[in-house]
Parts: structure tokens; C-alpha cells; sequence
């Protein structure tokens, strides 16, 4: 079934919409290294409640005030989202699957948003690292392996599993619907607000891959996030605020030992698109029900399961 991390990733990304033109390297520039075990140790798995002491980092007055300053302009573009959709390419990087430095898995697929609670992750396509021949890295899809697939109807969470034909669907409390969400499975999705973020996350501004990208980390303050995800990087165009890249970082990754990660890059992006008539927009991505020869398994959405 589904995992977290692919939905926080989905989150991220769709926050304020997606742009093409970020091609993340096998190993990024930014990576925290040393400062993530030290991290984990004391602010990673802290509550937002928490002394600020704890926090991985410091900011100076003016680091912070640039900070704000370019939260308030993500912000600021945000609120003029009603429908996103786009394509992604993600590299997972895993040594237990294929060696470091070499993508473990690699995935195409779509996702899409419509205000204020409604979106889907797919992937369309999905191969595996597969072994070395002639010093190259070899890749091929598995038969009846397939990627993550899942849609939030603003009531439900559609969880579908294609390898065994089966379908989760959990019941989104009223109080998780709607602008609620952003405690759900979707995190950042809709709109979330840039003092909501600090609540959540110690976030900074660090140095991007590209003179005209803006890189933003965030670390999770609470368990249960912190739980998912290290800490995840969000790469921002300068001009526009959109962002262009997304790298997250697995809970146990350490630089030399284990440097789990995925990154995604975005194309095809299309915002608020004249096609993109809300009627028409959820019509063509929130299924009504699995198909009919699929098993499904209900229950109710809890933050953290």
C-alpha cells in the first residue's frame, strides 16, 4: 500500500503549484550530512511546544527576516490556486536495493489538485535497478509491480493497490476535511499558512543548486511527521516562488551509512489551466468507486497511521 512519505512528498510539491526546469544530480549539492545526526538527536523529534534550544539550527535576525520575507511571497502566490495538475519523474535512492549513488527505483507518473481538498498521486510508470552490465547501471519494470496510486475526494482517502487489486479507503473525520486538511494526509497541500509552517517546521533558506533557485529545508518538529521524513529540501524558482524541485530525506538517513532519499522533478505543469473547469477538472481524476473485481478495506483516517 501507500507510503507516508509519498504522500508528504505529494504535499510539498503541490503546495503552491509546479514548474518545469529543476534536474536534481545523484547526489545534491545541499545535502545536510553531519548536522542530520546531531539534529535527530535533540530538534528532529520534537514537538512544535519544544524549546527553540532544540532546534537544529539558528537563524540571525537577518537570515530570519529574508526567511519571512520569502515565506510571505510562497504565501502570497499560493492563494490564487484552484487547479494544478503536472507530471514528475522521482529517483529513489535506497543502499539496500542498488548502490549508493545509483537510483534504486525510478517512477513517471501525474499529480493533481483542486481546491480546497481534492487531490491524486500516480504513477504511471515504475522500473528497478536491475544490476551492472558493461559498467552501467541497468533498469527494467517488474512485472506486477506497480507505483503508488491514491485520490483524495475531500471525504475520502482512495488508497489502490494494483499489484494484489485491492482498495483502502479511509473516512476523513469532518474535522480533517476541508480547510482542516492540512492535518490530513496533505500537509501543505492547501494553502497553508507561513506561521503555520514555523509552528510545524524549523525551516531556513540554505544555498540551491542554481543562481536563479531559492532551496528552502524544513525539519519536522513533531513526532509524527519526523516519523516520515528527516527533513525535506523545497527548491523555489527566484522569480516566480513556484516550486521546481523537491528533495526528502528517509527518517534514518545518514551521508555515508544510509543516504535514502527521493528526488522528484516536475514538468508540464499547468495552474488554474482553461481547460481545468472544476466540474470538468474532478470528472476526470476522482474515480467514484475501484473496479468492481477489487477487494476493499474501510476504515477512518488517523493522523500518524
Amino acid at each position: 500500500m501507500m507510503r507516508h512519505a509519498t504522500v508528504m512528498a505529494m504535499a510539498f510539491l503541490t503546495w503552491h503549484g509546479m514548474t518545469a526546469g529543476f534536474t536534481a544530480p545523484a547526489q545534491t549539492a545541499n545535502q545536510p550530512q553531519e548536522r542530520i545526526a546531531s539534529a535527530s538527536r535533540s530538534g528532529g523529534q520534537q514537538a512544535p511546544d519544544q524549546n527553540e534550544a532544540l532546534a537544529p539550527f539558528q537563524l540571525s535576525a537577518a537570515e530570519q527576516a529574508r526567511l519571512d520575507q520569502i515565506l510571505a511571497a510562497w504565501e502570497k502566490q499560493s492563494g490564487s490556486t484552484k487547479t494544478l495538475e503536472c507530471t514528475f519523474h522521482r529517483y529513489h535512492y535506497d543502499t539496500a536495493s542498488a548502490p549508493a549513488g545509483i537510483y534504486a527505483s525510478a517512477s513517471l507518473g501525474q499529480i493533481k489538485y483542486a481546491e480546497p481538498d481534492k487531490g491524486l498521486f500516480r504513477v504511471d510508470q515504475k522500473v528497478f535497478y536491475k544490476g551492472m552490465e558493461g559498467g552501467k547501471p541497468q533498469h527494467a519494470a517488474i512485472d506486477g509491480q506497480f507505483g503508488e496510486h491514491w485520490v483524495c475526494n475531500g471525504k475520502e482517502l482512495l488508497e489502490f493497490d494494483r499489484s494484489n487489486k485491492e482498495c483502502r479507503i479511509q473516512a476523513l473525520p469532518p474535522q480533517l476535511q476541508g480547510a482542516g486538511i492540512i492535518d490530513s494526509p496533505l500537509p501543505f497541500v492547501f494553502n497553508l499558512k507561513a506561521n503555520d509552517i514555523k509552528q510545524r517546521y524549523w525551516v531556513r533558506q540554505v544555498m540551491a543548486p542554481k543562481p536563479d533557485l531559492i532551496m528552502i529545508e524544513a525539519w519536522p518538529k513533531r513526532q509524527q511527521d519526523a516519523a516520515q521524513y528527516k527533513l525535506v529540501q523545497i527548491v523555489l524558482q527566484q522569480d516566480t516562488f513556484l516550486p521546481a524541485g523537491l528533495v526528502m530525506y528517509a527518517p534514518n538517513y545518514d551521508a555515508r551509512t544510509a543516504p535514502h532519499r527521493d528526488i522528484y522533478e516536475f514538468s508540464k505543469a499547468t495552474r488554474n489551466g482553461s481547460m481545468n473547469r472544476l466540474s470538468n477538472f474532478m470528472n476526470n481524476f476522482i474515480p467514484e468507486k475501484p473496479p468492481s473485481d477489487w477487494k476493499i478495506h474501510r476504515d477512518t483516517f488517523a493522523p500518524g497511521n
